[in-house]
């Protein structure tokens, strides 16, 4: 059952989070909720300002370029984007109320059943092919969390026919307390965020939070190929939930790879669905995410018809691997949503042994890059490095053998067009920066439009010449 939200809430953080938190609680306010919101955020620009202007209103109150919480608030929901050692954050922890995500804040709010996926990387991919597979199937569904509509806005229009697959985060996890998904996913925990964690084991920590409120009839998704999530199947194994293991080539795994097929259950219960190269995604890594989904969507019903014919159809996402064009017999691809080490490791696998020239840049989130960098030397023709962090994997690489060449560049106008300047037909171009992007770009959907542009740009010239 939903829980009616009431008193004075804060809402720390003005971003898309924060201003639908916001939007949802006025909403409740008008229809006579007897619920009053302070949204607060430490900055104050001309943007912010515009982005704010149409949440005023009876019962909302505005603080832009404030760092302190009014003392007689009931609950604080926190925007993921805030570190819990921010100013704002410790100033509603003062306060003595419950501090909150707003992924907790919508499942209180929600009638619907939950699929929650999360992991280092491969979230957003996992998701929209679970909603993928709903859909072929005919089973509503909304992708929520860090994709879609933010989760709180869209408890409010569906009810319980509707099945939320929600994309979240370790930011998002560790401000939950009742949060309980029908099905949770854990995909992999490789080193990110160490910079708002505080430590690696913190970080596992919060991703393992998506179990905590599971029981009897729910199911976990779990790989095992991972040395980060593995070990988790054996912790839930003496739970009540039905734990669903995920592997490329383990026979006892309950979703795995045999022989080049796609493969569900054991013995009667056994399904082939379809080969790996059938599948548009690339890569192992994506293999691995489409085994993860199926194994979520076949737990609550969808048939293997839909299942079968979901994966067939299935399209690369946007800044995942995603193809952006072919320029003088050099192939482009925007993977932007790379922004830690290990994504990128597990891009390179998806080309096989074609030549690759890689762009490596933006801004580090507290990573090491020494084995990204003997990994870029063992199989890139080529690496442009950008940004802010150009000078940090200059140094990576310079201290691993290779004979890969290593341009710095200012920008990503300028990498692209360094990239351009040594590639050669058959080559790839990836865009896989292994770091965020809020250096030179608003996000990394930001960046990978601009890559994209450029691209675009050099397709066009050539057109014309």
């Amino acid at each position: 059952m939903s829980e009616q939200i009431t008193g004075h809430v804060a809402v720390l953080g003005a971003g898309r989070s924060g201003r639908g938190v916001t939007a949802r609680l006025a909403e409740d306010a008008a229809t006579g909720v007897d619920v009053r919101v302070t949204l607060i955020d430490s900055s104050c620009t001309e943007d912010l300002e515009a982005a704010v202007a149409p949440l005023m209103g009876p019962g909302v109150e505005i603080l832009l370029g404030h760092e302190t919480v009014p003392s007689d608030v009931s609950i604080v929901v926190a925007s993921p984007g805030l570190p819990p050692r921010s100013a704002l954050v410790k100033a509603a922890r003062d306060t003595g109320a419950p501090v909150i995500s707003e992924i907790e804040l919508a499942y209180r709010l929600s009638e619907s059943p939950w699929i929650a996926i999360t992991g280092t990387n491969g979230k957003t991919t996992t998701t929209s092919l679970i909603a993928h597979l709903l859909a072929e199937a005919g089973m509503p569904a909304e992708t929520v969390g860090n994709i879609g509509r933010a989760a709180v806005l869209v408890v409010g229009e569906v009810g319980p026919a509707t099945m939320l697959v929600a994309e979240v985060s370790s930011f998002q996890l560790a401000l939950t307390e009742r949060f309980h998904p029908r099905v949770s996913v854990l995909l992999n925990i490789t080193p990110d965020h160490i910079d708002w964690h505080g430590s690696l084991a913190a970080y596992a920590d919060d991703k393992a939070r998506i179990f905590a409120n599971q029981t009897l009839g729910d199911t976990a998704v779990i790989d095992i190929d991972d040395p980060g999530s593995a070990p988790y199947a054996e912790r839930m194994s003496g739970s009540e939930v039905e734990i669903r293991t995920v592997s490329l080539w383990q026979s006892l795994a309950f979703a795995r790879v045999e022989e080049g097929m796609l493969v569900l259950g054991h013995g009667d219960a056994r399904v082939e669905l379809v080969r790996a190269d059938e599948l548009a995604i690339r890569g192992d890594h994506n293999i691995s995410n489409a085994l993860a989904a199926v194994a979520a969507a076949h737990s609550v019903g969808v048939p293997v018809t839909a299942l079968r014919e979901g994966l067939r159809t299935f399209a690369p996402i946007e800044h995942r691997l995603e193809p952006v064009g072919v320029v003088a017999g050099v192939e482009y691809f925007n993977d932007s949503k790379a922004t830690n080490p290990d994504a990128v490791l597990k891009a390179l696998t998806a080309f096989e042994e074609r030549p690759v020239l890689i762009l490596l840049g933006g801004k580090n989130k507290g990573n090491d890059f020494g084995e990204l960098a003997r990994a870029v030397r063992r199989r890139c023709r080529a690496a442009v490095v950008f940004g802010e962090s150009a000078s940090e994997f200059a140094d990576a690489l310079a201290g691993c053998e290779g004979d890969t060449v290593v341009v710095q560049a200012q920008g990503m106008a300028d990498a692209v067009a360094a990239a351009a300047g040594v590639a050669r037909p058959g080559d790839v171009v990836l865009l896989s920066p292994a770091c965020a992007s809020f250096d030179e770009f608003s996000d990394y959907e930001h960046r990978g439009r601009v890559f994209r542009g450029i691209v675009a740009d050099m397709l066009a010239v050539g057109e014309q010449q």
